[in-house]
């Protein structure tokens, strides 16, 4: 029986490492070699409870539209065209991953635009130019992404 975040079904990937405790940040050399623009510390959310706390921001953060502009987040059940990279269309993505230090607002995501059962992973980039964030790919899946940080 799948488990919902925000209406997307948790990857059984996703599901079995957080059971077995094994979703954890992979290392400082690991991440600058995956995402060499990101700057942040990271903590990797822990338990579904996690994700689903952290993901509520996401919500916060378009209910307010210079918020959501900032963000680049939109909800593509409101737009006319598709949403794309480098916005996060929240309606088909959570977090799994936000910034360790209050206030950096940077954050991973699994993005469901791409395969609802191995989706992509995305992650926030403020460094690139510091006036906006724009989401940017990690890892084509996450089952990528698991084996690229040996998870």
């Amino acid at each position: 029986m799948p488990i919902w975040i925000r209406g997307l079904a948790v990857p059984p990937l996703l599901f079995s490492l957080l059971m077995e405790g094994r979703w954890r940040h992979p290392g400082e050399s690991a991440l600058a070699h995956t995402m060499p623009w990101f700057k942040g510390p990271l903590h990797f959310l822990t338990s579904v409870e996690a994700v689903v706390r952290e993901s509520r921001s996401l919500d916060l953060l378009t209910a307010d539209d210079a918020s959501a502009q900032l963000f680049r987040l939109a909800r593509g059940t409101a737009w006319t065209e598709p949403v794309d990279l480098s916005w996060l269309d929240i309606d088909k993505a959570f977090l799994v991953a936000v910034n360790e230090r209050p206030g950096d607002d940077v954050a991973i995501a699994l993005d469901y635009r791409t395969d609802p059962t191995d989706p992509r992973v995305v992650a926030s980039d403020f460094w690139t130019d510091p006036r906006l964030c724009s989401w940017r790919e990690v890892a084509p899946t996450l089952s990528a992404l698991v084996v690229t940080f040996d998870l």
